[in-house]
């Protein structure tokens, strides 16, 4: 096939004309705002795993240069609106993220985020499952915490392991010669490579959904911290999960503006630590936390990877008009 042709056939781009207008569809019965953020901010993520895209901004007749930053979420800029005083509201457009390239992953692609206002993340399942059902035959086929999933599959509690332990078991069941990796990184892969590709289904042109909630607290990124019914500090978000894809993260959404500014600057630290750019993070956000925020939940979807699981395909240049291969 031509370079110049596009990757997805018109029988999955009509598809997908349906997924976006059933969202918008669903989303305008239930009284939700659909707005619009900047793709383009002074500021970036902090994420140690998420890259952004720089730009350059450079105002005719000047000399003056300035560094601005593609957005890998429209989540900040929401939440802004969020203090302000708005309603439920989502965003359904494209978002940008460096280095990823590949059967699943597009430099840019579309992501659907939404917040409802006076729910939690519990809650915000229920909400999550309406969605994706308004899309496409679902069922949703168990909740379960993290602590269940890794007791069952590995019989061990992740809240309570020591590093040795998670080493240990990463060594048999993913690759023996790793170690000297921190803690979330060996939870990561214990979960990505023994309990993630189990997690739902998809096929029959129908999908079965499991939700995952009560991660470990040092995976809180922008979530509130709960306790458990054992005592231990866990954090208020969760995953669905469809045919071992990944395709919705959700949180209890982290309401202390102090608190923000230090995960972020944990985050910073971080990066530089791993050798990684380190980018101003979002002031406008941590003064809008610290000034007045509501208690909400909200979600953050990958559009071309549901699309993927409705249509069966494990290549993203599938469901979409032209992959990064033919930008």
């Amino acid at each position: 096939m031509s370079q110049w042709q596009p990757s997805a056939s018109f029988e999955n781009l009509r598809q997908r004309g349906e997924v976006l207008r059933n969202i918008r569809e669903y989303f305008h019965k239930e009284n939700v705002l659909e707005v619009e953020t900047p793709m383009l901010s002074r500021h970036a993520t902090v994420d140690p795993h998420i890259d952004s895209f720089q730009a350059t901004f450079s105002p005719l007749g000047t000399s003056t240069c300035e560094t601005l930053f593609l957005h890998t979420s429209p989540e900040f800029p929401m939440k802004r609106l969020l203090s302000a005083g708005s309603s439920d509201i989502y965003y359904l457009g494209r978002v940008f993220r460096n280095g990823e390239a590949g059967g699943r992953h597009n430099p840019e692609f579309t992501m659907l985020e939404w917040y409802r206002l006076n729910i939690d993340h519990h809650q915000l399942m229920d909400d999550v499952t309406g969605v994706v059902g308004a899309v496409t035959p679902f069922q949703e086929c168990g909740r379960f915490t993290y602590k269940e999933l890794f007791e069952n599959e590995l019989g061990v509690d992740p809240h309570e392991a020591t590093d040795t332990e998670l080493m240990t078991l990463t060594q048999k069941h993913v690759d023996k010669g790793l170690s000297g990796l921190a803690r979330n990184d060996y939870l990561d892969l214990l979960f990505s490579t023994c309990i993630e590709p189990r997690l739902g289904k998809a096929g029959s042109g129908s999908l079965e959904g499991v939700y995952v909630f009560d991660y470990p607290a040092s995976m809180s990124a922008l979530a509130r911290l709960r306790t458990n019914e054992q005592g231990q500090k866990v954090a208020a978000r969760f995953e669905l999960f469809i045919g071992g894809f990944e395709v919705a993260n959700g949180y209890h959404e982290l309401e202390d503006g102090d608190e923000q500014e230090t995960r972020f600057e944990q985050a910073q630290k971080e990066r530089e630590q791993l050798g990684l750019p380190v980018y101003p993070y979002d002031r406008n956000l941590v003064d809008a936390l610290k000034t007045s925020f509501p208690d909400c939940a909200g979600v953050a979807m990958g559009v071309d990877r549901l699309h993927m699981l409705i249509t069966g395909t494990r290549d993203i240049k599938e469901v979409i008009p032209f992959d990064f291969s033919r930008a």
